[in-house]
């Protein structure tokens, strides 16, 4: 059986990882940074200008975070606003283990990021003692702006971030210093 069809060879960018536009790897970042699902875990006057930021003056479902979840399960983002007593830190990992990967946490204001003004026994002198920080947010408390400033440093983050970076043995090096498996 003669047949007068004859195979083109394929463009250049086809083969490989990447496709003839783009890379998957862009794409995937791309998808999961305008699709970010918080959640807040807010415990004082920064999870007050959170809920600033939410509303319609500032809007962040502009960026694609209107969703919040209020399940760890469900959510990628976990931001933490607000004073964190020692109490509450292993309450914080238990939340930050049931996030699903990939995850990323936003550090909120001052006594957040390095306990603020409460150089006490009894509050935690920054959540990075307890979980891995991606992105910290200054302020006494933040503005809505700099808590929207934050999250899109998330998303770029989010966006250029190697779908294999979770794998790597720097990622689970950093994982292990937190007692984290």
């Amino acid at each position: 059986m003669n047949s007068d069809i004859t195979i083109a060879e394929a463009p250049p960018g086809i083969e490989g990882q990447g496709y003839f536009a783009t890379l998957l790897e862009k794409t995937i970042g791309l998808a999961r940074a305008n699709s970010i699902w918080p959640l807040p875990f807010a415990t004082s006057c920064c999870g007050i200008e959170f809920m600033a930021t939410m509303a319609s003056n500032y809007d962040l479902a502009r960026f694609g975070s209107e969703r919040m979840s209020f399940s760890p399960r469900q959510a990628d983002l976990l931001i933490v606003a607000g004073t964190i007593a020692k109490k509450m830190g292993p309450i914080l990992k238990q939340v930050y283990l049931q996030m699903a990967e990939p995850r990323w946490v936003l550090s909120v204001g001052a006594c957040a990021s390095s306990g603020g003004i409460f150089d006490t026994y009894s509050v935690l002198q920054g959540i990075d003692h307890v979980i891995p920080v991606d992105v910290y947010v200054p302020g006494c408390p933040p503005r809505p702006e700099q808590i929207i400033d934050g999250i899109m440093k998330i998303q770029e983050l989010v966006k250029h971030e190697s779908l294999r970076r979770r794998n790597s043995p720097e990622y689970k090096a950093l994982l292990s210093s937190y007692g984290i498996q």
